[in-house]
């Protein structure tokens, strides 16, 4: 399996629902560092996995919709725990329809799968893959 990854960053707000939360149920900031892994199993006509550079665009788009915002304040998660583990799905679901909708360029429609890990920390985060 062939893959890419771009990388950018995103400052949020949100606070969570739960005891399990502890303190992270009171309002507070969040400054994740973002990898988009692209994956396929052989390369396209370009002998590339997709466009390194429209791959970064639309990473920058999608955490651009999120960036500097307070989470609980969006309607598209009212009632969810914003958790690393959820955001990191919400951005690969968003990578994957501007897959679809061939913004990322023909060839990338021959990709198999997106991975997002949203890192939290040096110490800890989360990823999730799904396929295309």
């Amino acid at each position: 399996m062939f893959s890419i990854t771009v990388r950018d960053h995103v400052m949020v707000a949100h606070s969570f629902r739960g005891e399990v939360f502890g303190p992270a149920q009171r309002l507070h900031g969040a400054t994740f560092v973002v990898d988009a892994r692209f994956k396929r199993a052989e390369l396209d006509a370009d002998d590339i996995v997709v466009d390194i550079g429209l791959a970064t665009e639309r990473l920058r788009a999608v955490l651009g919709e999120l960036n500097y915002r307070n989470l609980d304040d969006e309607p598209a998660f009212a009632g969810v725990n914003t958790s690393t583990e959820f955001l990191a799905k919400h951005v690969a679901d968003r990578l994957a329809d501007a897959v679809h909708a061939g913004e990322l360029g023909e060839g990338a429609r021959g990709l198999a799968a997106i991975e997002v890990t949203l890192h939290e920390s040096h110490v800890a985060w989360a990823s999730y893959e799904r396929a295309l």
